[in-house]
């Protein structure tokens, strides 16, 4: 009698492990076989709607201008200088007005001279920045810029009493590697405002120009009174001001600023601007 029980158990315990395995709680749960899976369903392929290289992918212009490509920059020389160009939000109050100049002056002071990044010309248009800069190398030029743009951003917008981003794209960069496109870039950038049409002859004082000593045949302190416009004709003496607050910029360190561009002679202010570059 209990060889019989024994034989009929163990037969239970075979039959219940092959259909299933044995749970902590010593029950059986039954496995799930190939008749039991649902059944699959091949959905036709139309391809990605999104991600993957295509025409007209990327971030598109916040507005009328197109956005700085946002490749990887290159490392930068301490030998060759840099043009940097920025704009402001479009909808933003001009820059070059009486009541900002002299906070876009004490902030650009304080900025001139931080991590291997050192400002040595600039010029401020309504909607945009001209700098001329010497960087040790690529992160000075990051850190530089970054924390210049940051400290500009603040304390305009809390001139203008609003909050907000101001400098919605990424700056352009330019390398000048030869004497010539020093010098051009040096009068291109003092002479802006006159390419705008914001100013006439004489020495712009929303740039560098009132400390810029390679003007051609000029008196700093007298220029550009007589063949400035009228609605500008005030304006040649805040530069005779200017020229005795103390100096914004950098002395430039690198041969081809300062001197290696004098080769092809000095700057006039009546000079006329060329339009060799396609940024503003």
């Amino acid at each position: 009698m209990h060889r019989h029980s024994t034989t009929k158990s163990a037969a239970r315990s075979a039959s219940r492990a092959a259909a299933g395995r044995r749970t902590r709680a010593g029950s059986y749960r039954r496995g799930r076989t190939r008749a039991d899976a649902a059944p699959r369903i091949e959905l036709p392929f139309e391809g990605h709607n999104w991600g993957g290289r295509r025409a007209g992918a990327g971030r598109k212009p916040s507005g009328s201008r197109a956005l700085h490509t946002h490749l990887a920059r290159p490392e930068r020389c301490a030998r060759f200088p840099l043009h940097i160009t920025t704009r402001v939000r479009s909808g933003l109050p001009s820059l070059r007005q009486r009541r900002t100049l002299a906070l876009l002056v004490a902030i650009l002071r304080d900025g001139s001279d931080r991590f291997g990044f050192r400002l040595i010309e600039y010029s401020v248009q309504s909607n945009h920045f001209h700098m001329l800069v010497e960087v040790s190398n690529q992160g000075a030029l990051t850190r530089g810029t970054k924390g210049l743009f940051v400290r500009l951003a603040r304390h305009l917008n809390r001139l203008w009493g609003r909050r907000g981003q101001v400098f919605p794209d990424r700056y352009h960069v330019r390398e000048l590697r030869s004497p010539t496109e020093v010098r051009r870039a040096l009068a291109y950038v003092l002479h802006n405002a006159r390419r705008h049409g914001a100013f006439g002859r004489g020495i712009d004082p929303f740039s560098s120009g009132p400390w810029f000593d390679g003007f051609a045949g000029r008196d700093l302190r007298n220029s550009g009174v007589a063949s400035a416009p009228a609605h500008v004709r005030s304006r040649p003496a805040l530069v005779e001001i200017m020229a005795h607050w103390p100096r914004v910029t950098c002395r430039p360190r690198c041969w081809l600023l300062r001197v290696g561009w004098q080769r092809s002679g000095l700057i006039r202010i009546d000079e006329r601007v060329l339009a060799w570059i396609d940024t503003t």
